[in-house]
This record gives structure tokens, C-alpha cells and sequence, in this order.
């Protein structure tokens, strides 16, 4: 049951903080649209291996999830909070 945790973790809550980060750096990144797109999506691959390397590497199944739910949560956040941002050219 633990290892499935951590797997269901390592998708999941993976997937989840790749997407906001993904999102986030869209707005971030001091790039043209579509350089900042492209390059955010790229990037989403290396975040959400080290979120599954993550969740392999925690010492409970609690924190495998929580880490990633909570930073991609705040990353989402951040994005939702300026919307007008990812129009820009």
C-alpha cells in the first residue's frame, strides 16, 4: 500500500506541480510568448521527474504528497492572481 501511495503520488501530485509550474513560468519568464511557452513546457518534464524522484526519496507517504500539492498550489495561486500577465506579447 505504500508503494502505491508514493506511485499515485509521483503522478498525481506530480503531474499537478509540473502543471503549475508550467503556468507559472509562462507568466514569468522575461521571453516572447511563444519562447515562454515553449520553454515553460520543456521545463515541466524536469519538475515533474523530481517530483517523482521525490516521492520515492521521502521518508513517509504523507510527505511525498504534500510537498508537490503544496508548491503547486502556490505556484497556481500566484498564476491565478495575475491573469492579464500571460496576454503580454
Amino acid at each position: 500500500m505504500a508503494v502505491a501511495a508514493r506511485v499515485a503520488a509521483a503522478l498525481f501530485a506530480g503531474y499537478f506541480l509540473a502543471h503549475a509550474a508550467t503556468a507559472f513560468l509562462t507568466l514569468a519568464l522575461p521571453l516572447a510568448k511563444a519562447d515562454r511557452v515553449i520553454f515553460a513546457s520543456l521545463l515541466s518534464f524536469v519538475v515533474w521527474t523530481v517530483a517523482a524522484i521525490h516521492a520515492f526519496a521521502a521518508p513517509s507517504a504523507w510527505r511525498a504528497w504534500w510537498l508537490p500539492l503544496l508548491a503547486g498550489g502556490v505556484l497556481l495561486g500566484i498564476t491565478l492572481l495575475f491573469p492579464g500577465t500571460a496576454a503580454r506579447p
